[in-house]
């Protein structure tokens, strides 16, 4: 039996992370860096990328490429996947958390139900959902390859739960529908390629809760108070899920939704 160290090292793989400029997208680039892995962000906005890149390449020279990729754009994901895998050398591991979220300044999408649009709803679609389908078909090869093919996308509690509305009251925040449903969509791909990708490739989903990112604070109080940990998450919280799921720690894993919500879903 493998010793615990050896389960997690990730040393000689490479992974993939779209949207690996955001919060949660660097977060699990530091984690698989930290584990051994080489990483390529994929990611429309170059500067925060870049940056991304730079504070990681400092804890091990040349181990993460930034890549500018447009997600809502069929031909910039799949090209972007190529440049990233000949960079790596393969994929062993492709991470999808890139989305449109209910903070996303997006005309039509946070806004309230009668005012969002359909051209936001497909975008929304588009990003959180279809990216993530192109980018496993443009990658499957390379991932059956691997012998240690992992795919872990990041979905949300909100698609596989509706949102408490009373918690938004009195806010300008919005739920948008399309960020649920297309969430919804996301988890019900990860069986699809669980079943369809097997026994070569893992594949797995992590939804989150609710994250910190300066909301008002009686929205804050409104979550803590309906959460059994009493807190919102941090992208931190996320580090050890995506530990788990990337590497040998979960090589019996596929078709799951880890849910890492402080409790948000128990009620």
């Amino acid at each position: 039996m493998k010793r615990l160290d050896r389960l997690m090292d990730l040393t000689g793989r490479s992974a993939i992370i779209a949207g690996g400029g955001g919060f949660i997208g660097a977060e699990a680039a530091s984690v698989l860096v930290e584990l051994g892995a080489s990483v390529a962000l994929l990611d429309i906005d170059d500067i925060k990328t870049q940056r991304v890149a730079h504070q990681l390449n400092t804890q091990r020279a040349g181990c993460v490429h930034a890549i500018l990729c447009d997600l809502s754009k069929e031909e910039s994901t799949r090209a972007s996947a190529q440049e990233a895998a000949h960079l790596l050398g393969g994929c062993d591991i492709l991470i999808h958390s890139a989305a449109l979220t209910g903070m996303s300044k997006v005309s039509g999408w946070a806004v309230p139900f009668e005012q969002q649009s359909v051209e936001a709803i497909n975008l929304g679609y588009q990003i959180n959902v279809t990216s993530a389908f192109v980018l496993a078909q443009e990658l499957c090869s390379k991932l059956r390859k691997s012998g240690n093919g992992s795919i872990v996308f990041v979905g949300s509690v909100f698609g596989s739960i509706a949102p408490d509305m009373e918690i938004y009251r009195g806010t300008q925040m919005v739920n948008p529908v399309g960020y649920g449903a297309s969430k919804g969509g996301l988890l019900q791909l990860t069986k699809y390629l669980s079943s369809l990708l097997a026994p070569e490739v893992r594949v797995n989903a992590i939804s989150p809760g609710g994250i910190e990112r300066g909301q008002p604070e009686i929205f804050q109080e409104r979550y803590r108070e309906r959460t059994p940990l009493r807190r919102l998450a941090t992208e931190q919280d996320m580090g050890g899920a995506f530990a788990y799921l990337a590497s040998d720690m979960s090589s019996y894993v596929t078709g799951q939704n880890l849910i890492v919500d402080g409790g948000y879903t128990t009620w």
